[in-house]
C-alpha cells in the first residue's frame, strides 16, 4: 500500500531536484504572463464599434433624436446606423430578435422580452389628442372616429388604456383608425378622423400640419393622481400656450396633459463598453442643445421594466470617484496579498536552492566551515521571512 506522505514527499523532492521540471514551469508561468500582458495591452487599444438604432417613424422627434444620438456617437468611436421601424412594438420585437441592437420606445409597454436591456431613461413626451372643432371634452370623443397610430406602434396600447379609464371603451363607444402619421398629413381634410392621438415632444411636426392646414385643436387631459398609481408609467405634464398657433390660439393657454417616459432600450449582446459609450454621448450637452430638449442624467434609472444592462451599470461605475472607501479597502487587502506572496516566493526560493549536497554524490567534499556558512544563511532567510509575513498581518 503506498503511504501518500512518503509519495507526496518524493514528488516535492524530484519536483525540487529536477532542473528540467523547474526549466518548464518556469516557461509556463512565463507563458502566462506575457498572455495576461497581451489582454492588458488589448483592452487599451481603441476600439470602434457598430451599432443599429431605431427612432420610430421617419416623421417622429425620436427618429430625429436617434438622428442626432448618432452623428454624435462618432466622437465616441460608435458608429450608429438609424433605420425606422413603425412603432415601439416592432422595435422591441426587433431588439429582442437580435436584428437592431438599440431601440427608443415609449412606456406603458409589456415587458416580457428576455433578451431586452434597461440603457437609459430620457425625460416624457406628451400625448398630444387633436380634435376637429365641437369636441371640447373627453365625453365629447363617444362616437367619434379616434385615430390611434398604426397596429405595432406603443400609441395605440397607452390611448387605449386611457380611454378605459376615462370611460370609453374600445370597439363600443368610438371606432379605432390606425393611419400611420404620413398617411395622415397626405389625406384630405373631410376624410381625416375626428379625433387623432400622438405621443411626441412639443413641438411636433405633424401636429404643427393638423394644427395649421386641417383646423385641428388640442384637448387638455386632466392628470389625476390616481391615473398614476394606476398607471405607473404616466407623468404630469403640459403644453405651453400658443404652441402651435397664435392667431389662433392654439392652445390658448398652458394645457395639463399626460406625459409618458421615453426609455433606450438594447439587446442584451451588445458590448457594454459600447452601450456605456452611447450614454455618455445621450446625456452630453451637445445632444440636448441640438435636440431642443431637456435630457436630465437623473432620469437615467427610471424604470422601464426591463433588467438593467451592462452598459448602463459600466457607465454608472465609471461615474462614482476612484478613492472611495471600499477601493482603500480593496488597496490594503492587495498590499497584504503581495506580503504574503512575496513571502511564500522566499520561502520556495529558499527551498529550491537549499545545499546542493543531496543533488549528486561528488559533492560530499564541502567542509563543515561551509556548512556552517549555509546555516547561518538559512536562519537569515528563515527571519526574513518571518518578518514579512508579520508585516502583511
Amino acid at each position: 500500500m503506498i503511504d501518500p506522505e512518503k509519495y507526496v514527499a518524493e514528488k516535492l523532492e524530484l519536483l525540487r531536484t529536477s532542473r528540467k521540471i523547474q526549466k518548464r514551469i518556469i516557461l509556463v508561468i512565463i507563458v502566462l504572463l506575457l498572455a495576461l500582458a497581451a489582454k492588458f495591452a488589448y483592452e487599451l487599444l481603441p476600439r470602434h464599434y457598430n451599432l443599429s438604432l431605431t427612432g420610430g417613424g421617419l416623421l417622429s422627434n425620436r427618429h430625429h433624436l436617434a438622428k442626432i444620438l448618432s452623428e454624435e456617437s462618432n466622437q465616441q468611436n460608435v458608429s450608429i446606423r438609424v433605420t425606422p421601424t413603425s412603432g415601439s412594438l416592432q422595435a422591441l420585437d426587433l431588439v429582442d430578435a437580435g436584428k437592431l441592437d438599440l431601440a427608443f420606445i415609449q412606456g406603458g409597454l409589456e415587458s416580457n422580452y428576455e433578451n431586452v436591456r434597461h440603457v437609459a431613461t430620457i425625460s416624457p413626451e406628451l400625448i398630444h389628442v387633436l380634435v376637429k372643432p365641437g369636441i371640447e371634452s373627453i365625453k365629447d370623443i363617444r362616437g367619434k372616429t379616434v385615430n390611434m397610430g398604426g397596429l405595432l406602434g406603443g400609441t395605440r396600447i397607452v390611448a387605449k388604456q386611457i380611454f378605459d379609464m376615462s370611460g370609453l371603451k374600445h370597439g363600443v363607444d368610438y371606432v379605432e383608425k390606425n393611419y400611420s402619421d404620413r398617411e395622415l398629413i397626405e389625406m384630405r381634410t373631410e376624410r381625416l378622423p375626428d379625433v387623432i392621438v400622438l405621443i411626441s415632444y412639443a413641438p411636433s411636426d405633424v401636429v404643427d400640419v393638423m394644427v395649421k392646414k386641417h383646423g385641428y385643436e388640442l384637448l387638455e387631459m386632466p392628470f389625476p393622481p390616481s391615473l398614476a398609481i394606476r398607471l405607473g408609467w404616466v407623468a404630469d405634464a403640459k403644453i405651453l400656450g400658443y404652441m402651435y398657433s397664435i392667431v389662433p390660439a392654439i392652445p390658448p393657454k398652458d394645457i395639463q396633459v399626460i406625459g409618458v417616459d421615453l426609455h433606450l432600450v438594447a439587446n442584451k449582446d451588445v458590448d457594454p463598453k459600447a452601450v456605456a459609450a452611447v450614454i455618455e454621448t445621450l446625456y452630453g450637452p451637445r445632444v440636448s442643445n441640438r435636440f431642443g430638449q431637456k435630457i436630465p442624467e437623473s432620469e437615467l434609472l427610471s424604470p422601464s421594466g426591463f433588467p438593467i444592462s451592462e452598459g448602463t451599470e459600466l457607465y454608472l461605475a465609471r461615474k462614482e470617484p476612484l478613492l472611495t472607501e471600499a477601493f482603500i479597502e480593496k488597496i490594503k487587502a492587495l498590499i497584504g496579498l503581495l506580503m504574503t506572496l512575496g513571502s511564500t516566493l522566499l520561502v520556495v526560493f529558499k527551498w529550491f536552492t537549499m545545499s546542493g549536497a543531496d543533488d549528486t554524490d561528488d559533492e560530499s567534499d564541502i567542509s563543515s566551515s561551509d556548512d556552517d556558512d549555509s546555516e547561518t544563511v538559512m536562519d537569515k532567510l528563515d527571519a526574513a521571512t518571518e518578518h514579512l509575513k508579520k508585516l502583511s498581518l
